[in-house]
């Protein structure tokens, strides 16, 4: 069995040395390079434990915004979308890619393979999807309070959500369905990248640009510019509070309690952007060099960065429960099942 040099560049460093494959009775099997279980454990610990996290903490987010009447607001709508999209991402995305990453071998089969492909990219879009409403239902927030209750009403927040996931279905299924990634490089992938056992999304540069740049740099420039412009406005709002904090008595407390309300609120969905926009970069920037260095890079390298990027998914429950205190309440609500106690839907989860 002879390997294109691009099909070793996409098993792992070491196999070319006691070469092994996936399937040895096919003449077109993937190369798998076996880890030494002094390895294969401590991974698959932290794996699962990453999974553990992701598939549960969510969950808490998803139960705490549905059953809490309080939390039933435009903004945590789109948070609740989010937190959807990442329980999925751990739920079934996260455990296939665990074996097929430690073992490297994919045996699940090939339709099974351009699901989970299609369902990686679909969830990944619709996090930073959902990640840019969130910013212009922030933008309104604090910048255009006035016309926030107007703009941002609950019908328009289930036809971002619906835009969001349609989107996010037509480019993940689409590209992979329709094999789009490969529509002009189908020769070349076939004969020498293809092969029984593998499963990872190949892309030609037109296919990793385009779909690089809807998914995540369109809506990541437009989540930075907007958040960028609503720190300034905040900023000029804080000072204009400050002011003005002694001159209308208690009306003016309330409104200033409410801002610090929303400016807080805009915070920490700033800082659940910035996380998600630190842990995805690496990879969208490589998923675009790439194939301009004639697909150089390893796919160790790019395996681990697909794992950065799907821990992030792990991380936005703790940014919830370290920055919101009502969440905090409900996730313990939820934990120790007093959701289940009578009238507990109307829990006053912001009371001092």
């Amino acid at each position: 069995l002879s390997l294109h040099p691009l099909m070793m560049n996409y098993s792992h460093p070491g196999t070319s040395q006691h070469l092994h494959f996936c399937y040895e009775s096919s003449n077109k099997s993937c190369p798998q390079y076996i880890y030494s279980l002094a390895v294969r454990v401590p991974l698959y610990i932290f794996f699962a434990a990453a999974i553990l996290l992701t598939v549960f903490g969510n969950l808490l987010v998803i139960i705490a915004i549905a059953h809490f009447k309080q939390l039933h607001t435009p903004t945590n709508y789109l948070v609740l979308s989010l937190a959807i999209a990442d329980f999925l991402l751990g739920a079934i995305i996260m455990p296939p890619r665990m074996v097929h990453s430690l073992e490297t071998c994919w045996y699940l089969g090939n339709l099974f393979c351009k699901f989970h492909n299609s369902s990686a990219v679909t969830l990944c879009t619709a996090s930073i999807v959902n990640l840019s409403f969130i910013s212009i239902d922030r933008y309104y927030a604090v910048c255009q309070p006035l016309q926030y209750q107007t703009k941002i009403t609950n019908c328009v927040t289930v036809v971002m959500i619906l835009i969001c996931w349609s989107l996010s279905v037509v480019i993940g299924f689409g590209m992979v369905f329709l094999e789009l990634n490969i529509l002009d490089i189908k020769d070349f992938y076939y004969e020498n990248i293809d092969c029984v056992g593998g499963c990872f999304l190949f892309q030609s540069f037109a296919s990793s640009f385009i779909s690089s740049t809807i998914s995540f740099y369109i809506p990541g420039f437009i989540m930075i510019g907007i958040y960028w412009k609503i720190f300034f406005i905040a900023k000029r709002q804080a000072r204009s509070i400050h002011t003005s904090a002694f001159q209308n008595g208690n009306l003016q407390r309330i409104k200033t309690s409410q801002t610090k309300m929303e400016r807080k609120s805009t915070k920490t969905l700033a800082i659940v952007m910035g996380v998600f926009l630190s842990c995805w970069t690496p990879f969208f920037l490589c998923n675009i060099i790439d194939p301009v260095t004639n697909y150089s890079i390893p796919q160790l390298p790019l395996e681990t960065l697909v794992w950065i990027g799907y821990l992030n998914s792990a991380f936005n429950p703790l940014i919830y429960a370290f920055f919101y205190s009502w969440f905090r309440k409900a996730f313990i609500m939820i934990i120790f099942c007093k959701i289940y106690n009578p009238n507990s839907s109307r829990t006053n989860l912001v009371a001092n």
